[in-house]
């Protein structure tokens, strides 16, 4: 199979979107070859069959410009490589540029979303894609008659325990973007209850904001000036991808607290480490199993999520343990990285009839 993958940063550095390098290895094990339309590059490490080319959003280019090249890029893919298939990833408005003229030519589109948000361009997306695909049913709100679950993506080597023991005092961690969809104020307040309780935990977030989310940022800090937390709440600003193994295997335990929603891959990362992750998402009840009454808390509510750490805080370190291996094994059973590839590939593979 000859694969057009659409990607919205192919930048093997990035924080956030540094993982999709790790995704094309896997899929480039599974095909013949990629040609990858990305909307910005920077640290490009990709095997010998695959070629990335850049709408040149990295340079600065505007909307009109990016369009310009996208177009001229996907004519050149198209004059110059053969296409079994378009997989267009985490970026809807590809799909919709993209499809009339891949129509014309027989080949067949999915387009994979995980996000709350519903946008116009992402039903437009849907209407021109064969398949949607995304992580767990929770992560797509629009229409499910096109709809493929596939798992997360964990590259389970890569995060992965080593017997690093846990810092004291124990160390929460939450990693991700700064922006008000985390709700990390709820976090801070718990670790205020936590102490208020004895626990003499630290907390560390690992991400950085936005320009337009500094004020969100400003008013966490006087929260954590008010709560008298400031010599126990780190702001540790952005980390490379694979730089955040070391910060799960240190961890006590990882708290995420997003709605339920998509599946925020910081969770999924901690449990391969070994490591067990709080959330509100009740999309992860399936990877928690039998974890998820101790692991589940209320969104919000800061009162629960400071009495489901107190519960972990004092079970006995065997239990501990156990819980944290079951983890790892559900991330690889639903979430691992090459489980993904093959998924894909299998889809794509049936949908272009090879």
């Amino acid at each position: 199979m000859r694969l057009l993958l659409f990607n919205l940063a192919t930048d093997a550095d990035d924080p956030v979107l540094g993982f999709t390098t790790r995704w094309i290895h896997a899929l480039a094990k599974q095909v013949e070859f990629i040609n990858v339309i990305t909307m910005r590059t920077g640290r490009v490490e990709v095997p010998a069959n695959v070629r990335v080319y850049s709408v040149g959003k990295e340079k600065g280019y505007g909307e009109a410009r990016r369009m310009i090249e996208f177009y001229r890029c996907l004519f050149q893919v198209l004059r110059a490589d053969g296409v079994d298939f378009c997989f267009s990833h985490m970026i809807p408005v590809f799909t919709v540029l993209a499809a009339p003229l891949l129509r014309s030519r027989g080949i067949s589109i999915a387009t994979w979303h995980g996000h709350r948000q519903v946008t116009n361009i992402l039903k437009a997306a849907h209407y021109c894609s064969d398949r949607m695909i995304t992580s767990a049913p929770t992560g797509y709100r629009y229409k499910h008659d096109k709809l493929v679950i596939v798992g997360q993506g964990i590259d389970v080597d890569l995060f992965s325990p080593n017997g690093t023991p846990m810092e004291e005092p124990p160390l929460l961690l939450s990693v991700g973007r700064l922006s008000p969809i985390k709700d990390l104020g709820t976090l801070i307040r718990a670790v205020h209850l936590l102490r208020r309780r004895g626990h003499p935990v630290r907390c560390a977030l690992v991400g950085a904001a936005s320009e337009t989310d500094q004020p969100y940022i400003d008013s966490l800090q006087s929260l954590v000036r008010e709560l008298e937390l400031d010599a126990t709440v780190q702001f540790a600003g952005a980390v490379r991808n694979e730089q955040l193994v070391p910060w799960y295997r240190n961890c006590f335990a990882h708290v995420n607290l997003c709605p339920t929603g998509a599946l925020d891959k910081a969770v999924l990362e901690a449990m391969a480490c070994e490591r067990p992750s709080l959330v509100a998402n009740e999309g992860f009840r399936e990877t928690l199993n039998g974890w998820g009454e101790r692991l589940l808390f209320r969104h919000g509510d800061a009162d629960d999520l400071a009495e489901k750490l107190d519960r972990l805080l004092q079970m006995q370190h065997s239990q501990r343990a156990a819980m944290s291996a079951d983890l790892r094994k559900n991330v690889i059973a639903h979430h691992n990285l090459e489980h993904l590839a093959k998924t894909l590939v299998g889809t794509f593979e049936e949908l272009a009839g090879l």
